[in-house]
């Protein structure tokens, strides 16, 4: 008789050290695209600029027991889960805080598996189907931390010129993370965002990523879109504030493209 597989969350790590690439958009997009599913998923924002937090509507002042509390020992990870405004999307939020982890944790043994060792000792995060971790813009302990707590990492890529230079930077950083922190660590997809039909670079970039890195990019490119571009400022993902916009029904076919990604590695 076949034994049932416990149930475990799937955690990914959002990375790119360069900001402005649609990082934060992808994580909190794509995460409110799984949840209108019925994926029931988690947002940690590990950035200390906190725009995960501020793009789900959470305002400063309601951010205790933040994720720098829960790093610093201060507070359990289960406390800090709150939900959002949207139906199957949870958060732990990010404050200035964070930018001072660090080197409080200079003297702490292992100090990348800090995060690690926090999920390990909580079952209830795999009531989770998904657990996104949206990084800084940065190579940092932060980022660290991320990639050893995380299965995958998905990469937002913008369609731009340097684009490929850095993600070279990027892959080198995540095989040295593979090979001393996490083995099981891959990357489920390059995410190319703020693609402009209208412009020719913007075809250049998202063919040559295709070429070099082939079955790594996803068939969904997320446009360059106003609509998304405005949506944090009134606190929301761009799913919530313009369904319609071709930015949010990109996301959404993201969305399909993760589902189905996953279930074929449970499978196999």
């Amino acid at each position: 008789m076949p034994t049932n597989k416990s149930k475990t969350a799937k955690i990914i790590s959002v990375t790119n050290q360069k900001g402005g690439v649609g990082k934060t958009t992808t994580a909190i997009n794509l995460s409110t695209a799984l949840a209108a599913t019925g994926q029931k998923v988690l947002i940690i924002d590990l950035d200390p600029q906190g725009n995960a937090s501020t793009g789900l509507g959470v305002d400063y002042g309601q951010r205790e027991n933040s994720i720098y509390e829960v790093l610093a020992g201060q507070a359990n990870i289960s406390d800090s889960i709150r939900k959002t405004e949207i139906d199957n999307l949870f958060l732990i939020p990010s404050t200035v805080d964070l930018s001072g982890i660090e080197p409080e944790l200079a003297d702490v043994n292992d100090r990348a598996f800090t995060l690690k060792n926090i999920f390990n000792a909580n079952e209830k995060l795999n009531e989770f189907d998904f657990i996104f971790i949206d990084c800084p813009p940065a190579l940092s302990l932060l980022t660290v931390m991320a990639m050893t707590t995380a299965n995958a990492i998905i990469v937002p890529l913008q369609c731009e010129f340097f684009a490929l230079e850095g993600l070279s930077q990027l892959i080198k950083t995540i095989e040295r993370v593979r090979q001393n922190l996490n083995p099981g660590l891959s990357i489920d997809g390059i995410v190319l965002t703020m693609y402009d039909s209208r412009n020719k670079l913007s075809s250049q970039v998202a063919t040559d990523v295709r070429n070099h890195l082939r079955e790594q990019v996803y068939e969904t490119i997320i446009p360059r879109n106003v609509r998304v571009s405005e949506a944090p400022s009134f606190g929301m993902p761009a799913l919530i504030y313009d369904q319609r916009a071709s930015g949010s029904q990109a996301y959404l076919s993201l969305a399909n493209e993760v589902i189905k990604q996953n279930k074929e590695q449970e499978a196999a």
